[in-house]
């Protein structure tokens, strides 16, 4: 990607420690993680990622976010590029789902990567430093 800064896609379950105040240090890590990806322009997500976000910050953690709270934030993150799955995406997944042995949703975020264009995945969902089809798994609160 010469000239062009790499895309970094992002999963739901970092994004929620982002905005999770009970979630101490990993708060901390979600948010500058996703600090640096605003000021980069380089942050990619998905609709999946957008919905997850949204069900798990407004009942799943210990501090629930009020709706109109998450809202607003599911409308700022919705300025990353966001990718839609398509039929062809969920074959995809499959495949990926089957050939790799990880969770078909697992594998629609990978997929979503990809179709994005992006080099990383941030997820604590996947091995930290596993390859999938091009992409590198990254784990955000693994200590390096």
């Amino acid at each position: 990607m010469t000239g062009e800064s790499q895309r970094e896609f992002v999963d739901a379950n970092v994004l929620v420690y982002a905005f999770d105040s009970s979630a101490g240090r990993k708060q901390q890590t979600a948010a500058a993680l996703r600090e640096r990806l605003w000021e980069s322009n380089t942050g990619c997500l998905s609709v999946q990622v957008l919905q997850e976000f949204f069900v798990t910050v407004t009942g799943k953690v210990a501090k629930p976010l009020t709706t109109e709270e998450a809202t607003a934030h599911v409308r700022d993150l919705s300025a990353w590029r966001v990718f839609a799955p398509r039929p062809d995406d969920v074959l995809a997944a499959i495949a990926l789902h089957t050939q790799a042995k990880i969770a078909f949703w697992d594998a629609m975020i990978v997929v979503a990567a990809i179709d994005s264009g992006c080099d990383v995945l941030w997820t604590e969902d996947l091995t930290d430093r596993q390859r999938l089809r091009g992409v590198e798994i990254r784990n955000p609160f693994t200590d390096r």
